[in-house]
């Protein structure tokens, strides 16, 4: 039972999360993984992590280490902030991760204008960058899902080259259940971040 580690990957991921689960702190562990191997984090957010749960995350690593993650705030105009984060991750040397937090509207349809700015984001990027990009899901009010979150903009997202994920809290207490394209993770939430 040890701390959970992300893979290198230079898939890109759209990950639905029901709501404070910890999609923002799966973003920053991930972010960590990346930065311990040596590689270079743009996060982009409205709102920047909590001060304490990202100094819980990164605790672990050196000032140095630290260097290596850069952050941007997208509440302004969009298309603006997806062409920052192009011209960025192609001028910064070793940029593995890009991880855009609450990049869409949090209920309802993410609009056509988000998904095409964050498909131009990956067409614009180099294959070896991971694009990971955190949402709200919606609830299923059908009852025909076995999930509790649902991604929404499924298609147009796979459509735009984006493996779908699903962050969910399965009962009360520190256990997440992390579904991805291949394989479900059963995990616990902590301080530090993700263990199994």
């Amino acid at each position: 039972m040890g701390r959970f580690r992300f893979e290198k990957t230079s898939e890109n991921i759209h990950l639905a999360v029901e709501g404070s689960v910890g999609g923002t702190t799966l973003g920053l562990h991930m972010a960590t993984d990346v930065i311990e191997r040596g590689g270079r984090v743009l996060w982009a957010s409205p709102f920047m992590p909590d001060g304490v749960r990202f100094g819980q995350l990164f605790s672990h690593l050196s000032l140095a280490n630290s260097a290596k993650y850069h952050a941007m705030n997208i509440g302004g105009d969009f298309d603006q902030a997806v062409e920052i984060l192009i011209q960025t991750s192609n001028s910064l040397p070793s940029v593995e991760l890009i991880v855009m937090d609450d990049w869409c509207e949090r209920s309802g349809r993410i609009s056509k204008d988000k998904i095409d700015a964050v498909q131009k984001l990956a067409e614009k990027t180099t294959e070896e960058i991971c694009i990971l990009l955190i949402s709200k899901g919606s609830v299923d009010a059908s009852g025909q899902s076995d999930s509790a979150v649902i991604a929404r903009a499924k298609d147009s997202m796979a459509a735009a080259g984006f493996e779908v994920w699903r962050l969910e809290r399965p009962k009360d207490g520190p256990f997440r259940t992390l579904t991805t394209s291949s394989d479900e993770h059963m995990l616990r939430l902590e301080e530090e971040g993700f263990f199994h």
